[in-house]
């Protein structure tokens, strides 16, 4: 940094996630701090890089959290605060009105958290969106019932991913799930359910300005995966496609729509398996999960969480941020549940093999090539090899785990 201060970053954390964004701060001479609940304690945080941690019951709670970090801010200046987990987005934004620190505020983080406000926003903008409606009115929600046909999907407006997703296939099951919900109904949305293939675009944006996107598709819906277990696959798509300027367009104006200053989005559209046509289904400001950061960085040797600490850390400073050169290979990868405590993965060891995932009851691999058809080769046996191997199967969640 050309800036001789000392930069404080503030990370808030409710997973354990975001080792590299730390690491990276530290390397470029921030004090780090970080935030996050007592019960990730013992995980394994880059404490080398930590300057100081703080711990919580709930890092989301206001005004709990308020009254905690301004207690901080007494002493300590605090630059830049950052949201390392998609349920901290908010609450960072939030942190910063209430402080006066530059960054994403409330308006902005619910378009990339509330699945009702960013398709509004999208809507409003031009970009198409599945047929949705707030869970509020009960005469609009009748109305959208009557001229939308089923199956829908009652999607949680701020849950992350697949979490709590539901999919309906009458107005009396919808009736009986809104009476179940009661008080909370409001914090869904309900949307047409639409077949197809989906994928996703990973951003890098500094100062409105898309520097970075790179289009995937996943074999298998992430609902499908969570819901009705399976192996969850995705890899990169090869970048001479329409398909992939498509969908890299479509990204760009939703970026705009949503007021995406400077970050990592991860933007998820996916291809109507009647009319053929693109819909944006949600984003997030955040690196995605998955491992999908790791695959991206053995395809084209971008690290997501240590090109946001470069371009966090260059605003803070005035600095011109710089995307470093990148490769033009592929890579895929697949995860699933384990029955063994440890799978054994040595089996799983073609030269393509850039990854094995170290998690319990997890089976991972990620796969890299200059050959784009060398991956889907690899994922296709792999996925069968998996299925035998090592899948289990759990029940979704509704919510995540406090």
């Amino acid at each position: 940094m050309s800036d001789s201060r000392i930069v404080t970053v503030l990370c808030l954390a409710s997973y354990f996630k975001g080792g590299s964004f730390i690491r990276a701060c530290k390397n470029l001479g921030c004090k780090v701090i970080l935030l996050t609940k007592e019960k990730l304690v013992d995980e394994a945080w880059p404490w080398e890089a930590i300057d100081e941690r703080f711990l919580m019951p709930d890092i989301t709670k206001k005004p709990d959290i308020i009254y905690s970090v301004s207690y901080l801010a007494r002493s300590r200046k605090i630059d830049l605060i950052v949201a390392l987990d998609d349920f901290d987005v908010e609450t960072a934004a939030a942190l910063r009105e209430h402080l006066r620190i530059p960054g994403m505020g409330d308006t902005t983080a619910r378009y990339f958290r509330d699945k009702l406000a960013m398709r509004v926003q999208a809507q409003e903008k031009g970009i198409s969106v599945p047929e949705f409606t707030g869970v509020i009115n009960y005469e609009d929600i009748s109305s959208y019932m009557r001229h939308v046909q089923p199956p829908w999907v009652l999607k949680p407006r701020s849950q992350a991913g697949a979490m709590g997703i539901k999919k309906v296939h009458s107005e009396s099951e919808l009736w009986r799930i809104l009476d179940e919900l009661g008080d909370r109904q409001s914090f869904f949305v309900l949307e047409r359910f639409i077949p197809g293939d989906i994928y996703h675009v990973d951003t890098i944006v500094s100062e409105k300005r898309i520097l970075f996107a790179e289009a995937h598709q996943y074999r298998q819906p992430p609902l499908a995966v969570t819901q009705e277990g399976g192996i969850f696959m995705s890899r990169t798509l090869p970048r001479n496609l329409d398909e992939v300027t498509q969908l890299k367009e479509m990204n760009k104006e939703l970026m705009q729509a949503l007021g995406m200053v400077r970050g990592i989005a991860h933007t998820e559209f996916i291809r109507g398996e009647e009319d053929g046509r693109l819909y944006f289904l949600e984003t997030a400001a955040r690196v995605a999960g998955a491992n999908i950061a790791e695959m991206i960085e053995f395809a084209t040797g971008i690290n997501l969480w240590e090109e946001w600490a470069k371009i966090e850390l260059a605003r803070v400073c005035s600095n011109d941020y710089q995307l470093p050169e990148m490769r033009l290979n592929y890579a895929g990868v697949l995860i699933c549940l384990a029955r063994q405590e440890y799978p054994d993965l040595s089996g799983y060891a073609d030269l393509e093999v850039s990854w094995h995932l170290h998690k319990k009851h997890h089976a991972g691999v990620i796969v890299a090539s200059s050959d784009q058809g060398r991956i889907e080769r690899l994922l296709d046996d792999y996925s069968q090899r998996f299925f035998y191997d090592f899948l289990a199967v759990a029940p979704p969640l509704d919510e995540a785990p406090l």
